[in-house]
């Protein structure tokens, strides 16, 4: 029994563990791609109109993107802590505005049902916030995979939602609206103890490299399997026990990963990581994050090393070091070694979020995030008139497809990332620049409006979109360091409704109006009724509607070029941090402790 009890207690403690939980944490964490499927089911209960809807979808992306007090509260409260408060937000808001559309509590103003749905996305921010802090700071040398995976699920959170709404399918359409309610709520609260920092740089293992490797054939395993589902289910009739039985191998991949940390405890020939042997035990209260200190003085002293150690035997090398950074962990405790204080951080250390928000390469990735995923989401959001106004009927094909796309773009963006900055030493926002380029190109196949360009255009703007939430947080964590990433990440997040603001409020909505009323006025000269032409009229704000590739030209044609311009901030940032990454990758960083 005690060998059972170390093995669990080993077992609960692997950041492999934390770090699948936190797939399954975030697979409920993408509420606000949901609400292409939400909406249509409050405008018919409430019965608003398309501008009402509008702005409940500008409170859902405020929701979704703001984050203060989300960063605030993850350093005030343990991690479990930010959990409970983001499953309880997510209940309260999503519950509310299920009770008022299935009519069992008194119907709401448009500003209270804006503030519900506000605060109900606003929960899944402290799930995505929990989930990027305790897994970068577990795998703090594998930022790229680590925040393109985790993104990833929370991109394709909709699509997963979406299937296991069509296993509970019911003639009720207001039960996905209690399914958003309750389901992220119960899934955060179930995991609010695993998800959390386990000072996993110590638990550096040979094997995980292949360990990662597992789960990016998940990952594709997952995106092909939903991809196929979905063109199944949208060809052929369907009886509700073969959509149980899709559904029910759904939950079976999304529970593969898990074979990990299972097997890295239970394998017979798996001893402890030698690190963790050698390096002093450290004591932090449950809950709280890891700090950073014994890995500062660990990679400090990789670097900073005698050269005779390196010609030591391998196992004697690392006991060397590790005895090196006790001593200097005891002297700094007693107070014989004074810390050098300067003005402020360099590029690479940990900055404050104010610190942050002066420096050039802070606004440079803001301004290139605001461009490139702001036009991203724009699509997102204005994909049923998109594909409408090209002729295409089926508009929820076309939002399951970007979603596939979305998360491959992050999963992908993460590995890439990591290729540039591990193989090639090179600064990761040069992968950004490209993905923004690929952007361009499919903002330019919607533009056109082409045989096929939704097609095409979803999955260039889905992949370049997807690849700016694991690229951005992973470069400004290597910028601006670890002990403030809560809230350096919610500042970034920002990005998403300042871009929609612009171009889907302020360009494509008034481009759109414009190319409708240009047709509806073509449209009356060629009818001789008056009354007909009073009707419309009077009708004008909720029968508008745009065909052709001319409605979506021009903003397709101004986002592309935004996502060029993305394109060229991202270079300037990479000719201005390549010492940042040399030193973090290069020959002297890279000797790690294997």
């Amino acid at each position: 029994m005690g060998v059972l009890h170390d093995k669990l207690l080993s077992l609960y403690r692997s950041r492999w563990l934390v770090f699948v939980a936190a797939m399954w944490l975030q697979s409920w964490a993408g509420i606000g791609y949901l609400f292409g499927s939400i909406s249509p089911i409050i405008k018919s209960s409430l019965n608003y109109n398309q501008k009402q809807v509008a702005m409940l979808g500008v409170a859902k992306d405020l929701g979704d993107c703001v984050g203060f007090i989300t960063g605030v509260l993850c350093e005030i409260l343990p991690i479990w802590g930010a959990l409970l408060v983001g499953a309880c937000l997510n209940l309260f808001g999503y519950g509310w505005v299920w009770l008022v559309v299935t009519g069992r509590v008194s119907t709401l103003p448009l500003w209270a049902m804006c503030v519900l749905i506000f605060v109900g996305t606003n929960g899944e921010t402290y799930f995505n916030t929990v989930s990027l802090v305790s897994c970068v700071q577990n795998f703090p040398k594998s930022r790229g995979p680590v925040v393109g995976i985790l993104k990833g699920f929370a991109g394709l959170s909709g699509a997963i939602m979406t299937q296991i709404y069509a296993m509970i399918h019911s003639p009720d359409h207001a039960s996905l609206l209690f399914m958003v309610a309750v389901g992220p709520s119960l899934v955060g609260i179930g995991l609010m103890f695993i998800v959390r920092p386990v000072g996993g740089h110590r638990q550096v293992r040979p094997s995980d490299g292949k360990s990662f490797t597992f789960v990016y054939g998940v990952c594709l395993l997952l995106a092909a399997y939903l991809m196929g589902v979905m063109i199944v289910q949208d060809l052929v009739p369907m009886s509700k026990t073969i959509i149980t039985l899709f559904t029910a191998i759904l939950f079976i991949i999304l529970l593969v990963p898990v074979v990990i940390p299972i097997s890295l405890v239970f394998s017979p020939e798996q001893s402890p990581p030698e690190e963790e042997v050698f390096l002093p035990e450290q004591h932090n209260e449950p809950g709280k994050s890891q700090q950073y200190s014994d890995e500062v003085i660990l990679s400090e002293l990789e670097d900073e090393k005698p050269k005779e150690v390196d010609l030591l035997p391998a196992l004697e090398r690392r006991k060397r070091i590790a005895q090196l950074q006790s001593k200097l962990l005891q002297a700094a405790a007693e107070g014989a070694v004074r810390v050098k204080r300067r003005r402020g951080p360099h590029r690479g250390e940990d900055f404050t979020l104010t610190q942050a928000l002066i420096k050039a390469d802070f606004w440079l990735l803001f301004t290139s995030m605001v461009l490139g995923s702001g036009s991203g989401l724009t699509v997102i959001d204005n994909l049923g008139q998109m594909s409408q106004s090209l002729g295409y009927n089926n508009a929820h094909i076309f939002v399951s497809m970007i979603s596939i796309w979305n998360f491959l773009g992050r999963v992908g963006g993460g590995y890439i990332s990591e290729i540039v900055v591990r193989d090639h030493v090179y600064p990761r926002p040069v992968a950004l620049a490209v993905f923004q380029l690929v952007m361009t190109v499919g903002h330019v196949f919607i533009a056109m409006g082409w045989p096929g360009a939704m097609h095409v255009g979803t999955l260039l703007v889905g992949l370049g979109y997807g690849a700016h939430w694991a690229v951005v947080p992973a470069t400004a964590s290597e910028l601006f360091g670890l002990r403030n990433f809560g809230a350096l990440y919610n500042f970034i997040t920002l990005a998403n409704p300042v871009g929609t603001l612009v171009f889907s409020s302020l360009i494509a909505s008034r481009i759109y109006d414009s190319e409708a009323e240009k047709q509806a006025h073509d449209g009356h000269h060629d009818q001789q009724s008056i009354g007909l032409l009073m009707f419309r009229a009077l009708n004008a704000s909720q029968q508008l509607k745009c065909e052709g590739s001319i409605c979506f030209f021009l903003t397709s044609i101004i986002m592309a070029g935004f996502c060029t311009v993305a394109a060229g901030l991202c270079m300037v940032l990479v000719f201005r941090t390549k010492v940042v990454y040399a030193n973090l990758y290069g020959k002297s960083s890279t000797r790690s402790l294997r």
